[in-house]
């Protein structure tokens, strides 16, 4: 079990620093927030839906995600949070794996207490490879940015763990990004 996955399990929060250096020159420090994947709190939104694991996916996340968080009232910028369904729900089905069923599971959560976003998505492979590496994309991308770039752009935290079925077994994982309330 790497250090990422044990800390998630853990139900405190734990802060990795990554250090960059800008383009003036200055060290900026960034974090990736381990967190709980899920709040105990009864939240003040949810919504769930499976999209179909194709090329399309991401789009779909982003076109249905808008209506149901101005329905849920989020006081976010919600174009962002599209935005990062999209990045996520696309990584997903382009580096994860579907469930038997062809999809992949996306869920909008607000916690009630901060009104800060959840934006998970379930896909069935159980591995992250390279997960530090892809999460601690700040500063301007070198390229065309990647899907995680984008939740870090937006002042967004990210992690992931393990997801289990009913009976203990690993099934896949859960991303999660974290996006705060406007």
């Amino acid at each position: 079990m790497s250090l990422n996955q044990q800390l998630a399990v853990d139900s405190s929060a734990a802060v990795v620093p990554a250090t960059e250096t800008s383009a003036n020159q200055e060290p900026l420090l960034a974090a990736i927030t381990l967190l709980p994947l899920e709040s105990q709190d009864q939240p003040a939104f949810r919504w769930n839906t499976t999209l179909l694991a194709n090329e399309g996916a991401g789009p779909n996340a982003r076109l249905r995600a808008r209506p149901w968080l101005t329905t849920g009232h989020w006081s976010g910028d919600i174009d962002i949070a599209a935005r990062v369904a999209d990045k996520i729900v696309d990584n997903a089905v382009r580096h994860g794996r579907p469930f038997a069923d062809g999809c992949v599971p996306l869920r909008l959560i607000v916690d009630a207490s901060t009104h800060e976003l959840l934006v998970e998505v379930d896909d069935a492979y159980p591995e992250f490879p390279g997960f530090e590496r892809v999460a601690n994309q700040y500063g301007k991308p070198s390229g065309r940015p990647s899907g995680l770039w984008w939740v870090a752009h937006y002042r967004g935290r990210v992690s992931w763990d393990v997801k289990r079925g009913g009976d203990g077994v690993i099934v896949g994982k859960t991303v999660q990004a974290i996006l705060p309330a406007g």
